[in-house]
């Protein structure tokens, strides 16, 4: 898979979005579309001591999730990527979805700061790899660079 060619088509699409919310609803279209073996993408808002359901892809799910709880709490609550090859050996983690098997957690930033998560989950196992966690690394400061903070999500 060429990463580069993804990044440019998705600065392409993202650059023109003209809220953070059609950017985060596209993102997770964009991601779900683009990588294959996924059965969740999406955005996990931080805002006021919790994190709530954003834009996504896939079936339904949890809606709040408290910092420290699960993948993606825990990210919040360390400021780092996380990678899990294998949800089910991971004793907070909060199924949403019992088919999914692995889960990487993106940050999203604004002055250091995370102001959202951006979770993908896949039914394979050991699913991401470097090379696919480092473009989504890049993917989430593309996305920081063109969500206006200044505003809401519309």
């Amino acid at each position: 898979m060429d990463y580069k060619v993804l990044l440019e088509s998705a600065e392409g699409l993202l650059s023109t979005e003209p809220t953070n919310l059609s950017i985060l609803s596209n993102a997770s279209a964009f991601l779900n579309d683009a990588i294959p073996d996924l059965n969740w993408v999406g955005f996990y808002m931080y805002k006021n001591g919790i994190l709530t359901l954003g834009p996504f892809q896939g079936k339904v799910a949890c809606n709040l999730i408290m910092p420290g709880k699960g993948v993606v709490g825990t990210s919040y609550s360390k400021n780092e990527v996380i990678v899990v090859k294998n949800v089910h050996e991971i004793e907070n983690h909060i199924t949403c979805d019992p088919i999914s098997m692995s889960e990487t957690v993106i940050p999203i930033r604004h002055n250091g700061a995370i102001w959202a998560i951006l979770d993908l989950d896949s039914p394979v196992e050991n699913r991401f790899d470097k090379d696919l966690v480092d473009f989504l690394q890049q993917f989430g400061l593309l996305i920081e660079n063109y969500i206006d903070f200044s505003k809401g999500l519309i």
